[in-house]
């Protein structure tokens, strides 16, 4: 009976990383969406806002992600600490760019995330 109940909490486990991590996916999906369309309007602040909101989903989401999904997020990661970065110097042509590299990475990795 207790191997059994072992076996059922370490499925349950399983199965809980992988709801939150597309949790995860989906909101940083969409602040990496907001941050390149705030990007194309000229906002700065706000791509800002959007892209830092969407680089601590991806860093949550990585932390289970395994094999070709996390080298996804981890590019994804990087694009949106570029987009920040280029942003705050008032690149903000270079910022968007970034943003939707980030929208690509993360895109690929929900789809690589469930093989």
């Amino acid at each position: 009976m207790k191997k059994m109940t072992t076996l059922c909490a370490g499925l349950l486990l399983l199965l809980s990383f992988s709801v939150f991590a597309e949790e995860h996916l989906k909101e940083a999906l969409e602040h990496a969406n907001a941050a390149a369309v705030h990007g194309e309007a000229g906002d700065t602040a706000i791509l800002i806002g959007h892209a830092k909101a969407a680089l601590e989903q991806v860093l949550e989401a990585s932390i289970v992600a395994k094999g070709v999904a996390k080298n996804h997020l981890d590019a994804a990661a990087k694009e949106l600490q570029e987009s920040i970065e280029l942003a705050n110097l008032g690149h903000i042509g270079s910022a968007t760019l970034h943003a939707e590299a980030a929208v690509k990475h993360i895109k690929v990795s929900d789809v690589q995330w469930f093989r």
